[in-house]
């Protein structure tokens, strides 16, 4: 099985790179152009989707201007079936995504495989309602084989400026075995991260080559890089204030 899970994910971002490239691209043009007007990348996801604003937040080689917002309810650790029930209440999201410093000048990613729960939903109508950019990373082929569950009959993939399908099975799982009830081995994460990364990548080097010096993290375990990190964050702190949250910046 060890096998036959790597040729799935190997098969799966194929997909996404022969299929979601132009999107891909345009994702990467969006997020230098916002970086470079001021703005930051904001990111958002329920469960396990959350894990991917996390992958790519304070991440070395990777963006600093990244905000994933945290709603720990709305995660694992404080009750993961919990978790789920409340992904599904409609206008939950109100409770706290009103209060967050969204500005038209951002790319604002959700993140839902499912696209289905309301959760998600609102998170991205409120983005765009406060004129970010909004960016679904999502599985339509998971999304029309479900109802919404949002009040207004619509997915995720309906309410956001441009769509990124991750190409991700119905349910996420992508093995079988006669001996196995159920399907097993979710792609999703993995699929996720890559599609991340390679935006990020992507808009990197589209600063560059505009003559803009990207702001990348540099790993803190090598020599050098508490002062180069510094001057990022000293920048985005302000936008980014869980940059640092409970710790005071030495001079």
């Amino acid at each position: 099985m060890i096998n036959q899970y790597f040729q799935k994910i190997n098969e799966h971002l194929e997909l996404v790179l022969s299929h979601e490239k132009d999107n891909l691209k345009k994702a990467a043009h969006m997020v230098s152009e916002a970086i470079q007007n001021g703005g930051i990348v904001q990111l958002f996801g329920c469960g396990h989707s959350h894990i991917l604003t996390e992958e790519v937040f304070y991440r070395a080689g990777g963006l600093v201007p990244v905000k994933p917002i945290f709603v720990e309810p709305l995660m694992l650790h404080e009750g993961a079936v919990r978790s789920s029930m409340l992904e599904r209440m409609n206008d939950l999201a109100q409770n706290f995504i009103n209060h967050e410093d969204i500005r038209p000048e951002d790319v604002f990613f959700v993140l839902s495989t499912s696209g289905r729960n309301p959760v998600p939903i609102d998170v991205a109508l409120a983005a765009k309602e406060k004129g970010a950019y909004t960016i679904a990373i999502t599985s339509l082929e998971y999304s029309k084989s479900q109802p919404s569950r949002h009040k207004s009959g619509r997915l995720l993939y309906e309410v956001v400026d441009l769509v990124i399908d991750n190409h991700c099975v119905r349910g996420d799982a992508i093995l079988a075995h006669p001996n196995v009830s159920v399907p097993f081995a979710p792609t999703s994460t993995v699929i996720g991260s890559a599609i991340l990364n390679a935006v990020f990548a992507e808009a990197i080097v589209l600063m560059a080559e505009n003559g803009i010096e990207p702001p990348i993290f540099l790993s803190g375990n090598i020599e050098g890089a508490d002062e180069h990190n510094r001057r990022w964050v000293e920048k985005y702190k302000e936008r980014i204030p869980v940059l640092v949250k409970g710790h005071q910046l030495s001079q």
